[in-house]
């Protein structure tokens, strides 16, 4: 009987360090002599399509794919897996990695668990379910110094899916987190109603 796998995800909002600590754990599995292999979302090309990188710009190699089933053939032969970006990817990915698990690997998994507004965001509510560890990352408030989940927008677009950095968002507490709705003043409401009408705690510790 093969040797168990499991899945470790690890969320929070952006600038909390998530794909630091994905760095961290898989450096760690390298110099345990383990074989390791990364994967990236394809849409990602933010600061190097060949590498998953961190807000702190540390950097490792990393295969990016657009089809998460194509990690399957690409992670043989590797002990450990590791997902940046989870978010991003198709539904999918939940059945990738727990194929992956299945196989005896140890999937190790970061993304953003809430979008702009502050909702579920793609299928890492999924991925937190089936996960046997789950790293929540706190990041520090820009606005008053308090903790921070949330990932303030800081412009009017309202595509989910907006790749940037400290450009385009702030990590905000829940009492400074605005949705584009609360930062429009009173009478931009009222124009745009006139329109309208015309027309990542930590929970468990991995092991390794």
């Amino acid at each position: 009987m093969p040797q168990s796998g499991w899945i470790e995800v690890i969320c929070g909002s952006m600038f909390s360090g998530k794909t630091e600590e994905l760095i961290r754990r898989v450096k760690r599995a390298t110099i345990a002599k383990q074989k390791v292999i990364l994967f990236k979302p394809q849409l990602d090309q933010r600061y190097d399509g060949k590498k998953i990188v961190s807000h702190d710009d540390n950097r490792l190699e990393a295969v990016s794919v657009a089809e998460p089933k194509d990690m399957i053939s690409l992670s043989e032969g590797f002990d450990v897996i590791g997902i940046d970006e989870a978010q991003f990817f198709p539904p999918s990915i939940v059945s990738v990695c727990e194929t992956l698990a299945s196989q005896g690997k140890r999937v190790v998994v970061s993304g953003l668990d809430q979008d702009y507004l502050g909702k579920p965001f793609g299928s890492m509510p999924e991925l937190l379910a089936i996960a046997e560890y789950i790293t929540k990352n706190l990041a520090i408030c820009m606005a008053c110094g308090s903790p921070a989940n949330k990932s303030q927008r800081l412009s009017a677009t309202q595509e989910q899916v907006l790749l940037g950095g400290h450009d385009r968002y702030e990590a905000r507490c829940r009492n400074c987190f605005r949705t584009q709705a609360q930062q429009r003043s009173p009478r931009e409401e009222y124009t745009g109603l006139q329109h309208t009408n015309s027309v990542a705690i930590k929970t468990s510790t991995p092991r390794g």
